[in-house]
């Protein structure tokens, strides 16, 4: 049981350095977001110019859509990085896009958005865990299709806070990565995924649940203050995006309590440069690291 705590970057200009200075003072990961209409960098170019660049530093989705992608692509994509760099890539995929105008890029049948992300997701593990695979789904049809070369163990998180997409990581994840929930929402969001998964004889790794939070120094932008009340209408945003840093070192307190071990911390708002960011992360939240006795 290891809490580990990571950075979620946004575009900056000062992208490389970003990079360099994360690796430079051993922060454990950074995270891209997936935003298609904006100025982010594509979060699988992003991984691996980062992977390129660093020895020791993870790479993330945050998060990632799968309905709409070839699982075929995704697949060699993954096992591509895990062969340039083993054990640092932390896919995270979720059911649609964050922005709505977004949507068209990953196009769906109407109603069955679901239905296609699970699909994609077993033919995505089948492409990862076998020589060949032929397949025959309502989406998707593979014959002895193959991915090069075939990554040792690729874990597959997922994110999302509604009952069917918590029952859906118990069901085919690896890990959860959420946001916008209190400490005691999550408590019972693992309770729902690992209930999924008894069910479906898996086991979630007690360490492979997390949460990403958005830090608002300075106040919360109103962009993210719409989008946590339309995530959690009966919820203040106070409860759940901090304002400072010692805000943001209880707040991890309390979801450690309630047994999550993974953090992707990222600015609320747009920061001039991202340096001071990082060197405030490393030392206001990087000690709180630490290893936990197993449950």
């Amino acid at each position: 049981m290891k809490v580990r705590i990571g950075v979620g970057l946004g575009p900056h200009e000062d992208f490389v350095e970003a990079i360099d200075h994360a690796e430079a003072l051993d922060i454990d990961s950074l995270w891209f977001s997936e935003v298609v209409f904006g100025e982010h960098t594509d979060p699988f170019i992003a991984m691996a110019y980062a992977l390129s660049r660093t020895n020791k530093l993870k790479v993330g989705t945050g998060v990632a859509v799968l309905p709409g992608r070839s699982p075929v692509l995704v697949a060699k994509q993954l096992a591509s990085l895990a062969a340039l760099a083993p054990k640092r890539v932390l896919p995270v995929f979720g059911l649609r896009p964050a922005r709505d105008p977004e949507r068209q890029v990953f196009p769906a049948p109407r109603g069955a958005r679901g239905a296609l992300f699970d699909e994609t997701m077993q033919v995505v593990r089948l492409l990862l865990t076998q020589d060949t695979v032929s397949f025959h789904g309502q989406f998707h049809t593979l014959d002895t299709a193959s991915v090069r070369p075939r990554p040792r163990r690729m874990d597959i998180w997922l994110g999302g806070s509604a009952r069917a997409g918590l029952e859906r990581t118990g069901r085919l994840a690896d890990g959860w990565l959420g946001s916008f929930m209190t400490p005691s929402q999550t408590l019972l969001a693992r309770r729902t995924i690992e209930q999924a998964a008894r069910e479906a004889g898996r086991e979630i790794e007690a360490d492979h649940y997390g949460i990403s939070i958005a830090l608002a120094e300075g106040g919360i932008p109103q962009t993210l203050l719409a989008a946590a009340r339309s995530r959690q209408p009966d919820i203040d945003p106070a409860e759940v995006i901090p304002d400072s840093w010692e805000a943001a070192q209880d707040l991890i307190e309390r979801y450690i309590d309630a047994g999550l071990t993974k953090f992707v911390i990222r600015p609320a708002g747009e920061v001039r440069t991202i340096r001071p960011f990082l060197d405030d992360f490393a030392a206001k939240l990087k000690p709180l690291e630490r290893d936990l006795p197993e449950p």
